[in-house]
């Protein structure tokens, strides 16, 4: 019995610990003490060739009023929540299209999937070429159309939105694998039933296939909100914070006051702010979601 009971011990926590590890100590090498030291540098005053000098917290009340600071916050946020809703209904609509288990699918999935893979630098680089004002792929077809040129990148409201159809169009295939998986883990018994009892298409997404995707939701929803929280190679790339400051975001700020401003505590303190800020909005996601989760 003793024996059997050390078996059941093992494989029910020592096992899934072992085969956890490899990611556990990565975690802990690249995220975790990198944080501790972050939080450790912006409670000083760090250059990179200088020594440290201890300030405690006034990195952070410098912060705080700093007007580079909360504009770049801004501009980060109406990025954030105009992109992730975006992103998420169309990657959804691109699983739905998708999932169906039909001849020559594959192909589709794999030609929706093709710019999740590629380098979000190659991306910006391609499509500052494509909106360019004057020598712009697309602006030479609306002139060859009679039509007149569009400053996409330009002008502050149509840099904005350009940005985030460029982040939808390069990211919704790598969401759009999510929900496929997704929803071909519904059974089939269901979407029968659901016929049966004479439901049309519209009450069986909405009765059927959306309640039962919302773990799914959920996750697309996390990491898509980090993700646009950490952007910074494709708008460094197709706009480098402009114009003027209309595209400016968090961590390209971050960057600049590290490297060009030689301010490393003081980029670690804004960095500690930007991690509370996604730390907190991803707890108000689960929040908003575990009753949901949890009266399934």
């Amino acid at each position: 019995m003793r024996k059997k009971k050390l078996k059941g011990n093992f494989n029910q926590t020592l096992a899934p610990l072992l085969f956890l590890s490899p990611n556990i100590i990565i975690f802990g090498l690249f995220i975790v003490v990198p944080a501790i030291l972050g939080l450790r540098m912006s409670l000083y005053q760090w250059s990179i060739l200088g020594e440290p000098v201890f300030i405690g917290l006034k990195n952070f009340t410098e912060l705080f009023g700093d007007s580079m600071f909360w504009l770049t916050l801004k501009n980060t946020l109406i990025y954030v929540f105009l992109a992730v809703p975006l992103l998420l209904v169309v990657s959804l609509l691109l699983g739905l299209l998708t999932a169906h288990r039909l001849p020559g699918i594959g192909i589709f999935r794999a030609l929706y999937y093709v710019p999740a893979m590629l380098s979000l630098i190659i991306v910006g680089i391609s499509w500052r070429w494509i909106l360019g004002e004057e020598m712009g792929i697309l602006n030479y077809l609306l002139k060859a159309a009679g039509g007149m040129p569009v400053h996409w990148l330009t002008t502050d409201t149509m840099a904005k939105l350009s940005l985030v159809l460029v982040t939808v169009w390069a990211t919704a295939g790598f969401y759009m694998v999510m929900f496929i998986a997704g929803l071909q883990a519904i059974p089939d018994d269901l979407y029968a039933a659901a016929s049966i009892d004479g439901a049309n298409k519209w009450q069986t997404f909405f009765r059927i296939i959306l309640p039962l995707l919302r773990p799914t939701v959920l996750v697309v929803l996390v990491l898509s909100t980090i993700n646009a929280f950490k952007a910074f190679e494709l708008i460094f790339v197709m706009t480098g914070g402009g114009p003027g400051y209309a595209t400016k975001f968090q961590v390209q700020n971050i960057y600049l006051v590290a490297f060009e401003q030689d301010r490393m505590g003081y980029a670690a303190a804004n960095s500690i702010i930007l991690l509370a800020i996604i730390g907190l909005l991803t707890m108000i996601q689960f929040r908003m979601t575990r009753g949901e989760l949890a009266g399934e």
